[in-house]
Protein backbone atom coordinates (compact mmCIF):
# COMPACT_ATOMS: atom_id res chain seq x y z
CA UNK A 1 0.00 0.00 0.00
CA UNK A 2 1.48 3.49 -0.93
CA UNK A 3 0.27 6.87 -0.50
CA UNK A 4 0.08 9.82 2.51
CA UNK A 5 -2.84 10.56 4.03
CA UNK A 6 -3.52 12.91 7.03
CA UNK A 7 -6.92 14.30 8.92
CA UNK A 8 -6.78 17.56 9.63
CA UNK A 9 -8.08 18.77 12.40
CA UNK A 10 -7.12 21.37 15.38
CA UNK A 11 -7.55 24.29 13.24
CA UNK A 12 -8.61 27.77 15.33
CA UNK A 13 -12.04 28.68 14.88
CA UNK A 14 -12.92 32.67 15.50
CA UNK A 15 -15.70 32.27 18.20
CA UNK A 16 -18.05 35.09 16.95
CA UNK A 17 -19.53 35.92 21.12
CA UNK A 18 -15.65 36.57 22.11
CA UNK A 19 -14.80 38.59 19.00
CA UNK A 20 -17.65 40.59 19.63
CA UNK A 21 -16.81 40.65 23.53
CA UNK A 22 -13.64 41.90 22.11
CA UNK A 23 -15.18 45.04 20.03
CA UNK A 24 -17.36 46.15 22.36
CA UNK A 25 -14.60 46.68 24.70
CA UNK A 26 -12.60 48.73 22.68
CA UNK A 27 -12.14 52.93 22.58
CA UNK A 28 -11.78 52.63 18.32
CA UNK A 29 -14.07 53.08 16.07
CA UNK A 30 -16.11 49.86 15.40
CA UNK A 31 -14.90 49.31 11.68
CA UNK A 32 -11.41 49.97 12.36
CA UNK A 33 -11.14 47.82 15.41
CA UNK A 34 -13.06 45.07 13.70
CA UNK A 35 -11.00 44.71 11.18
CA UNK A 36 -7.79 44.42 13.37
CA UNK A 37 -9.00 42.25 15.69
CA UNK A 38 -10.12 39.86 12.79
CA UNK A 39 -6.54 40.02 11.80
CA UNK A 40 -4.87 39.30 14.74
CA UNK A 41 -7.34 35.75 14.85
CA UNK A 42 -6.34 35.20 11.32
CA UNK A 43 -2.70 35.84 12.80
CA UNK A 44 -3.54 33.19 15.21
CA UNK A 45 -4.99 30.63 12.97
CA UNK A 46 -1.71 30.99 10.63
CA UNK A 47 0.41 29.94 13.58
CA UNK A 48 -2.02 27.10 14.73
CA UNK A 49 -1.88 25.92 11.67
CA UNK A 50 1.91 26.00 11.21
CA UNK A 51 2.57 24.45 14.36
CA UNK A 52 -0.02 21.49 13.75
CA UNK A 53 1.64 20.86 10.22
CA UNK A 54 5.67 20.77 11.38
CA UNK A 55 4.18 18.44 14.14
CA UNK A 56 2.70 16.29 11.63
CA UNK A 57 5.82 16.82 9.47
CA UNK A 58 8.32 15.34 12.18
CA UNK A 59 5.44 12.32 12.98
CA UNK A 60 6.67 10.94 9.67
CA UNK A 61 10.23 12.05 9.42
CA UNK A 62 11.15 10.39 12.72
CA UNK A 63 9.81 6.85 11.63
CA UNK A 64 11.31 6.78 7.99
CA UNK A 65 14.78 8.08 9.30
CA UNK A 66 14.79 5.41 11.81
CA UNK A 67 13.91 2.75 8.54
CA UNK A 68 16.51 4.15 6.83
CA UNK A 69 18.88 3.87 9.70
CA UNK A 70 18.21 0.29 10.52
CA UNK A 71 18.47 -0.59 6.77
CA UNK A 72 22.08 1.28 6.65
CA UNK A 73 23.34 -0.30 9.82
CA UNK A 74 22.41 -3.72 8.66
CA UNK A 75 23.93 -3.53 5.61
CA UNK A 76 27.16 -1.82 7.06
CA UNK A 77 27.16 -4.67 9.78
CA UNK A 78 26.26 -7.46 7.96
CA UNK A 79 28.18 -8.84 4.73
CA UNK A 80 25.10 -10.99 3.75
CA UNK A 81 23.31 -8.47 1.72
CA UNK A 82 26.18 -7.29 0.09
CA UNK A 83 25.87 -8.84 -3.62
CA UNK A 84 29.82 -8.55 -4.32
CA UNK A 85 30.07 -10.92 -1.86
CA UNK A 86 27.75 -13.61 -1.77
CA UNK A 87 26.10 -15.62 -4.68
CA UNK A 88 24.06 -13.97 -7.06
CA UNK A 89 20.23 -15.98 -6.52
CA UNK A 90 17.57 -13.86 -7.21
CA UNK A 91 13.51 -13.50 -7.19
CA UNK A 92 11.78 -16.25 -9.94
CA UNK A 93 10.06 -12.92 -10.64
CA UNK A 94 13.09 -11.50 -12.40
CA UNK A 95 14.29 -13.87 -14.88
CA UNK A 96 16.47 -11.58 -16.66
CA UNK A 97 19.63 -11.61 -15.39
CA UNK A 98 23.37 -12.08 -16.47
CA UNK A 99 23.91 -15.46 -14.32
CA UNK A 100 20.00 -17.20 -16.45
CA UNK A 101 22.13 -17.56 -20.41
CA UNK A 102 18.86 -18.72 -21.70
CA UNK A 103 16.59 -15.88 -21.26
CA UNK A 104 19.02 -13.03 -20.70
CA UNK A 105 18.40 -10.31 -23.97
CA UNK A 106 22.31 -9.33 -23.48
CA UNK A 107 21.73 -5.78 -22.60
CA UNK A 108 21.95 -5.22 -18.63
CA UNK A 109 19.40 -1.98 -19.72
CA UNK A 110 16.55 -4.40 -21.63
CA UNK A 111 16.77 -6.89 -18.85
CA UNK A 112 16.16 -4.37 -15.95
CA UNK A 113 13.43 -3.23 -17.95
CA UNK A 114 12.01 -6.51 -18.65
CA UNK A 115 12.10 -7.30 -14.79
CA UNK A 116 10.86 -3.90 -13.79
CA UNK A 117 7.77 -4.61 -16.42
CA UNK A 118 7.21 -8.06 -14.99
CA UNK A 119 7.13 -6.70 -11.05
CA UNK A 120 5.05 -3.67 -11.89
CA UNK A 121 2.52 -5.73 -13.24
CA UNK A 122 2.40 -8.29 -10.22
CA UNK A 123 2.03 -5.37 -8.05
CA UNK A 124 -0.87 -4.00 -10.08
CA UNK A 125 -2.30 -7.71 -10.05
CA UNK A 126 -2.13 -8.18 -6.32
CA UNK A 127 -3.29 -4.68 -5.05
CA UNK A 128 -6.58 -5.16 -7.63
CA UNK A 129 -6.77 -8.58 -5.77
CA UNK A 130 -6.59 -7.10 -2.56
CA UNK A 131 -9.28 -4.21 -3.60
CA UNK A 132 -11.41 -7.00 -4.61
CA UNK A 133 -11.27 -8.46 -1.39
CA UNK A 134 -12.07 -5.66 0.53
CA UNK A 135 -15.05 -4.42 -1.63
CA UNK A 136 -16.39 -7.68 -1.36
CA UNK A 137 -15.68 -8.10 2.75
CA UNK A 138 -14.07 -11.02 2.37
CA UNK A 139 -11.96 -9.53 5.55
CA UNK A 140 -11.04 -13.20 6.89
CA UNK A 141 -8.80 -13.77 3.69
CA UNK A 142 -7.45 -10.50 3.91
CA UNK A 143 -6.10 -10.84 7.51
CA UNK A 144 -4.84 -14.47 6.93
CA UNK A 145 -3.00 -13.14 4.17
CA UNK A 146 -1.58 -10.49 5.88
CA UNK A 147 -0.92 -12.50 9.28
CA UNK A 148 0.88 -14.74 6.80
CA UNK A 149 3.41 -12.62 5.70
CA UNK A 150 4.17 -10.81 8.96
CA UNK A 151 4.65 -13.60 10.19
CA UNK A 152 7.33 -14.90 7.27
CA UNK A 153 9.28 -11.50 7.98
CA UNK A 154 8.92 -11.77 11.90
CA UNK A 155 9.92 -14.85 12.84
CA UNK A 156 11.94 -16.28 9.81
CA UNK A 157 13.83 -13.12 8.52
CA UNK A 158 14.74 -12.13 12.22
CA UNK A 159 16.32 -15.72 12.48
CA UNK A 160 18.41 -15.14 9.46
CA UNK A 161 19.60 -11.98 10.54
CA UNK A 162 20.18 -12.57 13.89
CA UNK A 163 22.14 -15.72 12.82
CA UNK A 164 24.10 -13.71 10.70
CA UNK A 165 24.97 -11.00 13.49
CA UNK A 166 26.14 -13.72 15.63
CA UNK A 167 28.16 -15.38 12.88
CA UNK A 168 30.03 -11.34 12.33
CA UNK A 169 30.65 -10.85 15.90
CA UNK A 170 31.22 -14.47 16.73
CA UNK A 171 28.95 -14.74 19.27
CA UNK A 172 28.32 -18.72 21.19
CA UNK A 173 24.78 -18.99 21.16
CA UNK A 174 22.59 -22.21 21.34
CA UNK A 175 19.78 -22.74 18.82
CA UNK A 176 17.47 -22.93 21.72
CA UNK A 177 18.06 -19.37 23.24
CA UNK A 178 18.15 -18.20 19.51
CA UNK A 179 14.75 -19.95 19.27
CA UNK A 180 13.64 -18.36 22.28
CA UNK A 181 14.97 -14.91 21.55
CA UNK A 182 13.22 -15.15 17.77
CA UNK A 183 9.89 -16.53 19.35
CA UNK A 184 9.18 -13.71 21.91
CA UNK A 185 10.33 -10.68 19.07
CA UNK A 186 8.04 -12.58 16.26
CA UNK A 187 4.46 -13.20 19.32
CA UNK A 188 5.10 -9.55 20.24
CA UNK A 189 5.04 -8.08 16.70
CA UNK A 190 2.01 -9.57 15.71
CA UNK A 191 0.07 -9.27 18.78
CA UNK A 192 0.65 -5.62 18.79
CA UNK A 193 -0.10 -5.48 14.81
CA UNK A 194 -2.92 -7.17 14.38
CA UNK A 195 -4.33 -7.34 18.03
CA UNK A 196 -3.87 -4.69 20.76
CA UNK A 197 -0.35 -2.53 22.49
CA UNK A 198 0.92 0.16 22.94
CA UNK A 199 1.06 2.26 19.89
CA UNK A 200 5.03 2.74 19.44
CA UNK A 201 5.60 -1.13 19.92
CA UNK A 202 2.86 -1.31 16.66
CA UNK A 203 4.97 1.61 14.97
CA UNK A 204 8.17 0.37 15.87
CA UNK A 205 7.22 -3.20 14.53
CA UNK A 206 5.75 -1.56 11.52
CA UNK A 207 9.10 -0.16 11.23
CA UNK A 208 11.13 -3.42 11.60
CA UNK A 209 8.51 -5.23 8.79
CA UNK A 210 9.52 -2.56 6.18
CA UNK A 211 13.31 -2.60 6.95
CA UNK A 212 12.97 -6.62 6.03
CA UNK A 213 11.17 -6.38 3.13
CA UNK A 214 13.51 -3.52 1.97
CA UNK A 215 16.63 -5.80 2.74
CA UNK A 216 14.67 -8.88 0.76
CA UNK A 217 14.55 -6.43 -2.74
CA UNK A 218 18.13 -5.21 -1.73
CA UNK A 219 19.41 -8.57 -1.90
CA UNK A 220 17.42 -10.73 -4.09
CA UNK A 221 17.08 -7.98 -6.83
CA UNK A 222 19.54 -7.44 -10.00
CA UNK A 223 21.35 -3.92 -9.28
CA UNK A 224 19.68 -2.44 -12.74
CA UNK A 225 16.44 -4.09 -11.79
CA UNK A 226 16.42 -2.36 -8.98
CA UNK A 227 16.74 1.32 -10.09
CA UNK A 228 14.48 0.87 -12.81
CA UNK A 229 11.97 -0.25 -10.28
CA UNK A 230 12.12 2.12 -8.33
CA UNK A 231 10.91 4.58 -11.09
CA UNK A 232 8.31 2.08 -12.18
CA UNK A 233 6.89 2.02 -8.86
CA UNK A 234 6.94 5.31 -8.34
CA UNK A 235 5.63 6.17 -11.65
CA UNK A 236 3.01 3.33 -10.68
CA UNK A 237 2.58 5.23 -7.73
CA UNK A 238 0.31 8.28 -9.44
CA UNK A 239 -1.92 6.28 -10.74
CA UNK A 240 -2.51 4.08 -8.19
CA UNK A 241 -3.55 7.14 -5.75
CA UNK A 242 -4.97 10.02 -8.09
CA UNK A 243 -6.50 8.44 -11.26
CA UNK A 244 -9.94 8.18 -10.22
CA UNK A 245 -9.69 4.24 -11.21
CA UNK A 246 -6.53 3.57 -9.32
CA UNK A 247 -6.51 0.70 -6.80
CA UNK A 248 -5.21 2.14 -3.57
CA UNK A 249 -7.54 5.19 -4.37
CA UNK A 250 -10.25 2.71 -4.61
CA UNK A 251 -9.48 1.42 -1.79
CA UNK A 252 -9.25 4.72 0.51
CA UNK A 253 -12.59 5.84 -0.69
CA UNK A 254 -13.81 2.40 0.29
CA UNK A 255 -12.61 2.64 3.59
CA UNK A 256 -14.24 6.11 3.86
CA UNK A 257 -17.83 4.94 2.59
CA UNK A 258 -17.57 2.16 4.99
CA UNK A 259 -15.54 4.23 8.35
CA UNK A 260 -13.67 1.42 8.62
CA UNK A 261 -9.57 2.15 9.02
CA UNK A 262 -7.58 0.67 6.46
CA UNK A 263 -5.61 -2.87 7.50
CA UNK A 264 -3.04 -1.90 10.52
CA UNK A 265 -0.46 -4.25 8.59
CA UNK A 266 -0.30 -1.73 5.15
CA UNK A 267 -0.95 1.56 7.14
CA UNK A 268 1.50 3.14 9.70
CA UNK A 269 -0.11 5.81 11.38
CA UNK A 270 0.82 8.37 13.80
CA UNK A 271 -2.40 7.56 16.18
CA UNK A 272 -3.71 4.50 17.46
CA UNK A 273 -5.28 2.39 14.59
CA UNK A 274 -7.73 0.33 16.16
CA UNK A 275 -10.87 1.41 18.18
CA UNK A 276 -11.78 0.16 21.96
CA UNK A 277 -15.64 -0.36 22.55
CA UNK A 278 -16.56 2.22 25.18
CA UNK A 279 -18.14 0.78 28.69
CA UNK A 280 -21.75 0.07 28.02
CA UNK A 281 -23.84 -1.39 30.96
CA UNK A 282 -26.22 -4.19 29.91
CA UNK A 283 -29.47 -2.43 31.19
CA UNK A 284 -28.81 0.43 27.97
CA UNK A 285 -31.20 -0.42 25.69
CA UNK A 286 -28.36 0.26 23.26
CA UNK A 287 -26.37 -2.81 24.79
CA UNK A 288 -27.46 -4.98 22.42
CA UNK A 289 -27.40 -3.07 19.04
CA UNK A 290 -24.23 -2.31 20.11
CA UNK A 291 -22.85 -6.19 20.25
CA UNK A 292 -24.12 -6.54 16.97
CA UNK A 293 -22.84 -3.84 15.23
CA UNK A 294 -19.03 -4.77 16.49
CA UNK A 295 -20.10 -8.30 15.60
CA UNK A 296 -20.24 -7.22 12.37
CA UNK A 297 -17.05 -5.80 11.91
CA UNK A 298 -13.93 -6.91 10.60
CA UNK A 299 -12.25 -8.71 13.64
CA UNK A 300 -13.80 -6.28 15.77
CA UNK A 301 -11.72 -3.35 15.11
CA UNK A 302 -14.50 -1.27 14.27
CA UNK A 303 -16.23 0.36 16.91
CA UNK A 304 -19.00 2.89 17.85
CA UNK A 305 -18.58 6.42 16.68
CA UNK A 306 -15.84 7.93 19.55
CA UNK A 307 -18.23 10.71 19.92
CA UNK A 308 -21.60 8.94 21.17
CA UNK A 309 -21.81 9.64 24.87
CA UNK A 310 -21.09 7.23 27.58
CA UNK A 311 -23.98 5.52 29.14
CA UNK A 312 -25.12 6.80 32.29
CA UNK A 313 -24.26 4.54 35.96
CA UNK A 314 -26.27 3.68 38.65
CA UNK A 315 -25.49 6.83 40.15
CA UNK A 316 -27.52 9.32 37.43
CA UNK A 317 -23.87 10.80 36.51
CA UNK A 318 -21.83 10.08 33.36
CA UNK A 319 -19.34 7.32 33.50
CA UNK A 320 -15.96 9.10 31.80
CA UNK A 321 -14.22 6.72 30.07
CA UNK A 322 -10.90 8.01 28.44
CA UNK A 323 -11.02 5.87 25.67
CA UNK A 324 -14.22 7.04 24.70
CA UNK A 325 -12.31 10.38 23.63
CA UNK A 326 -11.50 11.20 20.23
CA UNK A 327 -8.36 9.80 19.02
CA UNK A 328 -5.76 12.83 18.34
CA UNK A 329 -6.08 13.56 14.19
CA UNK A 330 -3.12 12.25 13.15
CA UNK A 331 -0.79 11.40 9.59
CA UNK A 332 -0.95 7.71 7.72
CA UNK A 333 1.97 6.46 5.47
CA UNK A 334 2.03 3.71 3.56
CA UNK A 335 4.01 0.42 4.25
CA UNK A 336 5.33 0.57 0.61
CA UNK A 337 6.61 4.12 0.92
CA UNK A 338 8.85 2.97 4.01
CA UNK A 339 10.10 -0.16 2.14
CA UNK A 340 10.95 2.03 -1.18
CA UNK A 341 12.27 4.58 0.90
CA UNK A 342 15.32 2.47 2.09
CA UNK A 343 15.69 0.05 -0.91
CA UNK A 344 17.00 3.56 -2.21
CA UNK A 345 19.09 4.73 0.53
CA UNK A 346 19.79 1.12 1.88
CA UNK A 347 21.18 0.54 -2.03
CA UNK A 348 23.39 3.73 -1.84
CA UNK A 349 25.16 1.61 1.56
CA UNK A 350 26.34 -0.89 -0.37
CA UNK A 351 28.55 1.50 -2.59
CA UNK A 352 30.57 2.42 0.49
CA UNK A 353 29.84 5.54 0.33
CA UNK A 354 29.17 7.84 3.42
CA UNK A 355 28.12 11.14 1.06
CA UNK A 356 26.12 9.11 -1.05
CA UNK A 357 24.18 7.54 1.90
CA UNK A 358 23.94 10.98 3.20
CA UNK A 359 22.79 12.55 -0.10
CA UNK A 360 20.15 10.34 -0.16
CA UNK A 361 18.92 10.15 3.03
CA UNK A 362 18.06 13.76 3.19
CA UNK A 363 16.84 13.59 -0.36
CA UNK A 364 14.23 11.34 0.59
CA UNK A 365 13.46 13.91 3.86
CA UNK A 366 13.10 16.87 1.06
CA UNK A 367 10.78 14.84 -1.08
CA UNK A 368 8.20 14.10 1.98
CA UNK A 369 8.59 17.77 3.32
CA UNK A 370 7.49 18.96 -0.55
CA UNK A 371 4.84 16.05 -0.58
CA UNK A 372 3.12 17.19 2.53
CA UNK A 373 3.37 20.80 2.07
CA UNK A 374 1.50 19.82 -1.38
CA UNK A 375 -0.62 17.92 1.10
CA UNK A 376 -1.56 20.73 3.09
CA UNK A 377 -2.61 22.51 -0.01
CA UNK A 378 -5.38 19.75 -1.93
CA UNK A 379 -6.31 18.21 1.56
CA UNK A 380 -6.61 14.42 0.27
CA UNK A 381 -4.51 11.31 -0.32
CA UNK A 382 -1.58 11.48 -2.37
CA UNK A 383 1.15 9.57 -3.78
CA UNK A 384 4.31 9.67 -1.27
CA UNK A 385 6.52 8.18 -3.97
CA UNK A 386 7.39 10.09 -6.76
CA UNK A 387 8.96 13.64 -5.25
CA UNK A 388 10.98 11.35 -2.74
CA UNK A 389 12.12 8.80 -5.35
CA UNK A 390 13.11 10.77 -8.28
CA UNK A 391 14.71 13.35 -5.70
CA UNK A 392 16.66 10.42 -4.42
CA UNK A 393 18.20 9.08 -7.58
CA UNK A 394 18.99 12.36 -8.78
CA UNK A 395 21.17 13.06 -5.39
CA UNK A 396 22.35 9.31 -5.96
CA UNK A 397 23.55 9.57 -9.47
CA UNK A 398 24.91 13.39 -9.12
CA UNK A 399 26.80 12.44 -5.65
CA UNK A 400 28.23 9.11 -7.20
CA UNK A 401 29.53 10.21 -10.47
CA UNK A 402 30.20 13.98 -9.77
CA UNK A 403 30.74 14.91 -6.07
CA UNK A 404 32.43 11.46 -5.27
CA UNK A 405 35.41 11.56 -7.76
CA UNK A 406 36.07 15.75 -6.92
CA UNK A 407 36.58 14.81 -3.40
CA UNK A 408 38.64 11.87 -4.09
CA UNK A 409 40.45 13.92 -6.28
CA UNK A 410 40.77 16.68 -3.72
CA UNK A 411 42.07 13.62 -0.94
CA UNK A 412 44.68 12.20 -3.37
CA UNK A 413 46.37 15.83 -3.34
CA UNK A 414 45.89 16.91 0.20
CA UNK A 415 43.72 19.65 -0.76
CA UNK A 416 40.77 20.55 1.89
CA UNK A 417 38.08 22.89 1.46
Amino acid sequence: SSGINAEYGGEVVVNQNDLDARLSRENHPPREARERIEAEYEEEEDVETLKYGAKHVMMLIVPVSVCMMLVIAIIRTVTMYDQGTQPQVYLVYTPFHENNKNITTGSPVSDAVLNMLIVVSLVVVMTCFLVLLYKYRCYKIIYGWLFLSSLILLFMFSFIYLQEVIVRFNVAMDYITCGYIVWNFGVMGIISIFWKGPLILQQAYLVITSAFMALVFIKFLPEWTLWFLLGGIAIYDLFAVLCPKGPLRILVELAESRNEPIFPALIYSSTVMWTITGMTEPSDPNYNQLNESNSSTPSGNAAPSPHRPPAPNNTGTQQHDPEMEPPEQGVKLGLGDFIFYSVLVGKAATADDWNTVMACFFAILIGMCLTLLILAVVKRALPALPISIFVGIIFFVGTRFCIKPICDRLAIGQVYI
